[in-house]
């Protein structure tokens, strides 16, 4: 793609040159036929023809080098490879406890809105991934639900490292089904938690871990919300918002930090040197 815009760039330049040398050599012309007191409008039709053929030509290179632009943007691949472990990497593994990590769901792993909800934050005709009906105070509601861009392959990984856990200050009826379409029948997200097993706190939700496990070396969250885990903030990973993104990947950039931390003793050894990044609520 590059050498393409490379050789578009080229053969816009020896357009732009060739025009350039037609005006220089129809206004030499002009000059000669001034002095031979020769009528010049077949000349300057000429040269009305060069501009617009370079104006048009101006118009229409930005948009190519735009199309050129966006072709590259969408096909921009992006890899994650897993290699064996080494001898002594399986050994260090196999002296440390499998750990337990913790998955928030809305704006961390999807995004939905309901067909009611006038404020929606998806661009109408953005394609949704799967459709989740459910019953809610006798009312049906159908929500339209998005799944942030490689949560299929980040689940898949990380299920091979850790204990996976589904977190969710959403209702029972509402985040099992969530739960259900992201497992797509692997058994990876079998123990859940829902608003019921949450604290209310000033208006929001906190999350217990030690309503999971007692052992906070062995645990972490990933959540979007910093108050659903500021009991916890040496046990919690922060991540940005998603709410429709194609081009987040930011479910990708987590996994070599994950890979690392299932090595440690105490995940809170690691952990607790990233408070900066939580935010203050």
């Amino acid at each position: 793609m590059l050498k393409e815009l490379q050789m578009g760039l080229r053969a816009c330049y020896m357009l732009a040159s060739r025009v350039w040398t037609c005006i220089c050599f129809l206004l030499r012309k002009q000059v000669r036929a001034n002095r031979q007191n020769q009528p010049i409008s077949c000349l300057l039709a000429s040269i009305n023809l060069c501009s617009l053929n370079l104006q048009c030509s101006v118009k229409i290179i930005p948009n190519l080098l735009n199309e050129w632009k966006l072709k590259v943007v969408q096909h921009q691949p992006v890899k994650y490879e897993l290699f064996p472990l080494s001898p002594l990497s399986r050994h260090r593994l196999s002296i440390v406890k499998r750990k337990v990590l913790v998955l928030d769901l809305d704006e961390t792993l999807i995004h939905s809105h309901h067909d009611s909800n006038s404020r929606q934050l998806i661009k109408p005709g953005t394609p949704h991934d799967f459709v989740l009906k459910v019953v809610i105070e006798r009312n049906p509601v159908r929500f339209l639900v998005h799944k942030r861009p490689h949560v299929d392959f980040f689940l898949d990984i990380v299920s091979q490292w850790y204990e996976l856990v589904v977190f969710t200050a959403s209702m029972e009826i509402y985040g099992a089904g969530v739960a259900d379409k992201l497992d797509n029948n692997r058994g990876i997200l079998k123990r859940r938690f829902y608003r019921q097993h949450c604290t209310p706190d000033l208006g929001t939700y906190t999350k217990d871990l030690t309503a999971v496990t007692t052992d906070l070396t062995s645990i972490f969250i990933l959540d979007n919300s910093p108050g659903a885990y500021r009991s916890y903030p040496d046990n919690a990973i922060p991540i940005k918002s998603w709410f429709s993104d194609p081009m987040d990947t930011a479910l990708l950039n987590l996994l070599p930090v994950l890979d690392a931390l299932r090595f440690t003793q105490d995940v809170r050894s690691v952990l607790s040197r990233n408070l900066h990044l939580h935010k203050i609520w």
